[in-house]
């Protein structure tokens, strides 16, 4: 009976810490590195793409994307978000919504999938419905 006690008390532990491990990727900082852009119509199909060296930075409070032309950084306030990642970094789901106001205001959805070992950035600007810009990560990582 005693041992029976301490197996029920220990299972909401690991249900905790699992759960943790899940969701701690949420206010981790990460970098992540891509080689090509890809613009999208609103039904996500492929209009056009450029080879170009980006970076989408990810902090507790702050979204920068620094694309191709390194003078033209954007920099955008996390409103929201949530994440659901089974594999860190690797098989999961963040979704980011942040304000950027630069140039001119703009609320844009950061979606941040992970499967198979592939990681798709895809940005949704609220403003301009009929464009997405999708992104490969050639590199996630931690910050």
């Amino acid at each position: 009976m005693k041992y029976k006690m301490k197996k029920l008390l220990l299972l909401p532990v690991i249900v905790l810490l699992v759960q943790f491990r899940t969701f701690a990727q949420c206010g981790e900082e990460a970098i992540i590195s891509t080689s090509k852009t890809e613009y999208l119509n609103g039904q996500n199909v492929l209009e056009r793409s450029v080879d170009e060296a980006s970076t989408i930075e990810i902090s507790k409070t702050q979204v920068v994307i620094k694309p191709g032309n390194a003078d033209q950084v954007m920099t955008g306030t996390i409103i929201s978000q949530t994440c659901d990642w089974k594999t860190p970094y690797t098989e999961g789901l963040s979704v980011i919504k942040a304000r950027f106001d630069e140039p001119g205001v703009q609320h844009v959805t950061v979606n941040i999938k992970g499967e198979g070992g592939k990681v798709t950035v895809l940005l949704e600007i609220e403003e301009a419905p009929d464009k997405k810009i999708r992104v490969n990560a050639d590199k996630f990582v931690k910050k």
